[in-house]
């Protein structure tokens, strides 16, 4: 293709739609989180070396509708009243730039935004130390491997974006996602 498939620029974006429909629910989360214009092609989960973490507001200027665009997506849905429905991306990035990191996708059901939050940013931590060779004791609380990550200063940040939404009370489609959109070379 002779272009670089790296991404140079990462942003996180979420959103909730309800609608009588499941496809329209989700639909109406993508509006909700601005990618909808956008055709969406889900990769993996690798935080690529050199990339910048930006605000969601700087990336969506740099989206155009029907662009392909490569993301992480976590989304889930319930039309049952009431139940609770989270959808989480976490993030771990290496204190080394020429280094990778992770994202994770988590989607649950019962979880609190916190909780789902939390989850997800521990999974993507996880990963990343267990590539980096920081030793940690799985069974550890969240708290406990953060400060042991910390001290390793092979891990510089982890983070989460997180949706989550009570099924809609009349039993319309309730669609949480949280995605993180990569971006290539400044346009």
């Amino acid at each position: 293709m002779g272009i670089n498939m790296v991404p140079t620029r990462l942003f996180f974006t979420k959103g909730v739609g309800k609608h009588k429909e499941r496809l329209t629910s989700f639909e109406m989360a993508l509006r909700d989180a601005g990618v909808a214009a956008q055709n969406l092609v889900r990769v993996s989960s690798i935080f690529p070396p050199h990339c910048k973490l930006i605000p969601r507001k700087e990336g969506l200027k740099f989206l155009n509708p029907g662009e392909v665009v490569f993301a992480v997506v976590a989304e889930n849905s319930t039309r049952e009243a009431h139940r609770l429905v989270a959808s989480s991306i976490g993030v771990a990035i290496p204190s080394d730039k020429n280094a990778y990191g992770y994202l994770s996708e988590h989607h649950s059901f019962g979880e609190t935004e916190d909780q789902a939050g939390d989850y997800a940013e521990e999974l993507a931590a996880e990963m990343l130390a267990t590539t980096l060779d920081v030793d940690f004791d799985p069974d550890k609380s969240w708290d406990e491997k953060k400060e042991i990550y910390r001290i390793s200063n092979k891990i510089v940040r982890t983070a989460n974006v997180t949706q989550s939404a009570v099924g809609d009370k009349n039993g319309r489609w309730t669609t949480t996602i949280a995605a993180a959109i990569l971006l290539f070379e400044d346009k």
